[in-house]
């Protein structure tokens, strides 16, 4: 990835009745103008069985061509004690615009990414690449513990 920060997940934060510990969140509220290596999170609230992302917007490049890839994402998961900040996602998506890789390694890596920073139940990521020579990829990447 691009930006030389590192932001990491938040390994502490006290969810108490509606009130939430986000003080491990360094991007939320922040002016952030570059892509991200890690998602941050926050602790999940009691009750919450299942959050959905959908990104329509994903871009990156074709390893063998170099031509740019849109791609929808369709990240899914099973929370734990961790949810995962949806500007944060945003940042680390933002990321593989200028990254030449397979949408196949895409699911991977996203999945990986959310098993290591919010550390789910489980995930289930689904990459679909917009149509190139009249054909579509949808690639699916399950982990769990």
């Amino acid at each position: 990835m691009e930006s030389t920060d590192q932001i990491t997940a938040s390994a502490t934060g006290v969810s108490t009745g509606t009130t939430t510990d986000t003080s491990g969140l360094r991007v939320l509220g922040a002016t952030v103008r570059h892509a991200i290596d890690h998602v941050e999170v926050f602790p999940a609230p009691a009750g919450i069985s299942s959050v959905k992302f959908t990104n329509e917007e994903l871009n990156s490049m074709c390893p063998v061509t170099e031509q740019p890839d849109l791609s929808t994402v369709v990240i899914e998961y099973t929370p734990d004690q961790w949810c995962i900040e949806s500007k944060s996602l945003k940042l680390y998506l933002w990321g593989f615009r200028n990254r030449a890789v397979f949408a196949e390694a895409l699911a991977v890596e996203i999945a990986d990414e959310v098993m290591a920073s919010a550390r789910p139940k489980a995930v289930s990521v689904t990459v679909t690449q917009a149509p190139r020579g009249g054909i579509e990829v949808e690639t699916v990447c399950h982990r769990h513990h």
